[in-house]
């Protein structure tokens, strides 16, 4: 006679890095659009009301958002996933790979705005702090998930 058992440790139909990176995608959505529209964008107009349809939001203007989020998002989870695997994972790792993938993507594109007169200082005093929760919240995900898939092989 044959008993069937339920096995704990059979695999979830879904990895934890395509969990993080469905997570990661609303979460980093929401907060994009959350900053552009409340802080950025009036800021923005506010600074350089001389430049014709500055901070624009139009069709051309949706489709480049949408693959600058669909980077950032791959960016900001599989950077902290790679570290993870290589350097370990805890949550302050974690911290520290989100506040690198914050700099390799969120400072070098405001400094670089900054440095062309593109940007001014209360917009980075604004945009980058919030950039960096972003990051560090899209690294605490992948690293829950990353964890939460550990214990439940264990």
């Amino acid at each position: 006679m044959t008993t069937i058992t339920h096995n704990h440790k059979t695999t979830s139909p879904v990895s934890p890095f395509i969990a993080a990176l469905i997570a990661n995608f609303l979460w980093i959505n929401a907060s994009e659009v959350f900053r552009y529209f409340i802080f950025v964008m009036p800021m923005m107009r506010s600074a350089f009301p001389m430049l014709p349809d500055v901070a624009p939001m139009n069709l051309s203007v949706f489709m480049i958002w949408s693959i600058w989020d669909t980077i950032l998002v791959l960016t900001a989870t599989l950077l902290p996933s790679m570290a993870m695997k290589l350097f370990g994972a805890s949550a302050v790792h974690a911290i520290l790979y989100g506040t690198g993938a914050w700099m390799a993507v969120f400072v070098i594109l405001w400094l670089g705005l900054f440095n062309m007169n593109l940007a001014t200082t209360n917009v980075l005093a604004i945009a980058l702090p919030m950039a960096w929760i972003e990051m560090v919240i899209a690294a605490l995900i992948a690293w829950w998930f990353a964890t939460r898939d550990r214990e439940r092989i264990a």
